[in-house]
């Protein structure tokens, strides 16, 4: 039995709760994982409110994608993993099918990488998903190169400083946005190359003025909303607007038809677009990796709770207030 995190009703952190579980033997492409830190994500928020892109199926449900552990065991087809390595889990599956929050889980063998030398489990619990959605979206699909401005929206989430992080790596200069100013020293801190407070500041003007007129060829957005009319007014001739996430919670008009038609690269991205596809996981996880040794990458965490306080981690994440990934450690 290991104690596991389950809800068995849609609602606020109240409805989660610690429970012994039978977790079983892994299945012929599955690896048994003792979990020793479980990074959040704001996705597990909305599972566990009804509100995301992916309703619960069926009650009790679970939480979680994101973890780093040791490989208790393998499954009989799974090759390249072995019993007492120090892996991470990235997500890559339905939380209807698996979930990391507990002792010990169950998970994909495709969706576990492995943990990096002198990484340890709290930094390899909050690592994979901000870096590999910001690979993802601005290197495999945008191409982002040297020279390059991408304005990031929501800088102080653990996405956002890895796109910074990443944009700094490629020689790309990153421009952040943040609502108000209370951010705007930890995000120049960051490596930010300007910082635009939103409630203050015109962010058409700021970012044309910075960029001599042309504008951003990258913007990489998690809000969403009416918001994105002014983001679309920054993109450069040839950019790309990113929506990875929908914080707003608002509906998002289409640009190009309430701007009069101009031309436009917008797209939705989202991570398994990277995690789902192997070629381009094993790359990511390469350039990850390979920033991780040479220090330019450096997961921020914000914050540590343990798996005690999981509803309090939970409150914690809807406030806010966060800069950089929250991370629940696991004691055995």
């Amino acid at each position: 039995m290991a104690r596991t995190v389950r809800f068995h009703e849609l609602g606020g952190p109240e409805v989660l709760r610690l429970e012994d579980v039978e977790i079983g033997d892994p299945g012929p492409d599955e690896v048994a994982l003792r979990v020793e830190a479980i990074g959040l994500n704001r996705a597990e928020v909305l599972f566990r409110s009804g509100t995301y892109i992916e309703q619960v199926k069926q009650f009790p449900a679970r939480l979680g994608t994101e973890a780093a552990g040791v490989v208790e065991a393998v499954g009989s087809r799974v090759t390249g993993l072995e019993v007492g390595q120090a892996v991470s889990v990235v997500p890559a599956f339905s939380m209807n099918d698996y979930g990391v929050y507990g002792e010990r889980a169950l998970v994909p063998a495709a969706a576990v990488v492995r943990r990096p030398d002198g990484l340890d489990a709290v930094a390899g619990a909050a690592v994979w998903m901000p870096y590999l959605t910001a690979y993802g979206a601005l290197v495999e699909v945008g191409g982002m190169r040297a020279g390059d401005t991408v304005v990031v929206t929501a800088a102080s989430s653990s996405v956002g400083l890895a796109a910074i992080q990443l944009a700094l790596r490629v020689g790309a200069v990153p421009i952040a946005t943040t609502r108000t100013a209370v951010k705007k020293d930890a995000l120049l801190a960051a490596g930010a190359a300007d910082v635009v407070v939103t409630d203050e500041e015109d962010v058409v003007a700021r970012v044309l003025g910075l960029t001599g007129g042309r504008g951003a060829a990258f913007v990489f957005d998690a809000i969403a909303g009416p918001g994105v009319l002014d983001l679309a007014k920054v993109v450069a001739p040839g950019g790309t607007l990113f929506e990875y996430g929908a914080l707003s919670g608002e509906v998002t008009p289409y640009p190009a038809f309430e701007l009069g038609m101009p031309a436009l690269n917008m797209r939705t991205y989202t991570l398994f677009e990277t995690t789902r596809d192997p070629e381009r996981l094993r790359r990511g996880e390469a350039f990850v990796a390979s920033g991780l040794r040479t220090g330019a990458f450096e997961p921020v965490v914000d914050r540590v709770f343990t798996l005690d306080e999981i509803r309090e981690a939970h409150r914690y994440m809807e406030a806010g207030a966060q800069v950089g990934k929250i991370v629940v450690t696991v004691d055995h």
